[in-house]
């Protein structure tokens, strides 16, 4: 069994701003899980998206169907514990030096 920290975060309704798709519109929220290896890496990725989150880089509102709805952003995160790098989880040896790389 891997030993992981995981994140969770809840976005709620909300209104988007300047640079959002359409800009004072309401968007909807949504539930988002990521996981990271409870080691060395894994602590030092943490810190480094704690800080993205914290300048507003970690999520992104996109327009789907007319609706505006939070997505992820551009920074790369491991939204399962399986499954390989094609379905967002692990096993990715690359995973931590790539994230480390867009942050």
């Amino acid at each position: 069994r891997h030993r992981a920290q995981v994140g969770c975060l809840k976005c709620f309704l909300s209104c988007s701003k300047v640079g959002d798709p359409r800009p004072g519109q309401p968007y909807k929220g949504g539930n988002f899980c990521a996981f990271l290896p409870d080691n060395r890496e894994g602590q030092k990725t943490a810190v480094l998206l704690k800080k993205a989150f914290e300048q507003g880089l970690t999520f992104q509102i996109k327009s789907f169907n007319g609706e505006e709805r939070v997505t992820w952003g551009l920074i790369p995160h491991k939204t399962s514990w399986d499954g390989g790098k094609a379905r967002n989880g692990y096993p990715d040896a690359q995973y931590l030096r790539e994230v480390c790389t867009v942050l």
